[in-house]
């Protein structure tokens, strides 16, 4: 059953038509790479199936929640839809622990001690279950990362939500990233990924999506799309990427 539906999706800002008429849907379980140009309007296409942007027509269901203009509606979405961004926006002054604890207590009411156990479960799912008590600025930014993906997945979210999150990152923190998130795509959680690593794209999603003008231009199981893509402009641009 798809856990993602958009249908005909489209955002301009002022006179500039970013998202035209994108259709997308992802069923349970999949790990969706989502590539494309600077400008493509792929950053946006997450942005809105997480309602930090409203699309001007369309329709977006994401984890049994039809997108809705309204305070109470987005809340209820987000507590089902993580998303994880190129910048981790943790709380500097709070430790590790505290940072990843303080969504679940304020949200869904739970006690500190019940907190505290979902934030040390989460922390070992990432790999970092020694770094609880640590503040952030003593973190490296694989590190940060990692704490970033664990907020979001303290929540349980039924879907996951990537933004670049490993662009301003050196070779090797980006691995420390991807191998969590390529552990996360084995336990099965619903995940899509704005990336510009190719080489993940092709090991670890179940579909490749190639956004160009706005629309998904390409799409298509990895081996095929990175093997055999059909139009020239994917052609040019995997020839530019690759």
């Amino acid at each position: 059953m798809p856990v993602v539906v958009a249908k005909d999706v489209r955002k301009s800002f002022g006179s500039l038509k970013v998202l035209d008429g994108v259709s997308l849907s992802v069923n349970e379980g999949e790990l969706i790479a989502v590539i494309g140009r600077s400008g493509s309007g792929k950053s946006t296409f997450l942005r809105c199936l997480n309602g930090l942007e409203t699309p001007d027509s369309g329709k977006i269901s994401v984890a049994d929640h039809e997108l809705a203009p309204g305070e109470d509606a987005l809340r209820a979405l987000r507590q089902d839809v993580g998303m994880v961004f190129q910048s981790y926006n943790l709380f500097p002054h709070l430790t590790v622990g505290a940072n990843i604890e303080l969504a679940p207590r304020l949200v869904k009411k739970i006690s500190r001690a019940e907190a505290a156990d979902i934030a040390r479960s989460v922390l070992a799912e990432v790999g970092l279950a020694d770094k609880y008590e640590s503040y952030p600025e003593q973190l490296s930014g694989g590190q940060q990362q990692r704490v970033a993906i664990a907020r979001s997945l303290a929540m349980r979210p039924k879907v996951m939500l990537f933004d670049e999150v490993t662009s301003a990152l050196d070779p090797e923190l980006t691995g420390e990233v991807l191998k969590v998130m390529e552990g996360l795509s084995r336990s099965g959680m619903t995940m899509l990924l704005v990336t510009h690593e190719m080489a993940f794209a092709r090991k670890a999603a179940s579909r490749v999506v190639y956004f160009h003008q706005g629309r998904i231009h390409e799409q298509g199981p990895p081996e095929e799309f990175f093997g055999a893509p059909k139009t020239p402009e994917l052609q040019q641009f995997l020839g530019a990427v690759l």
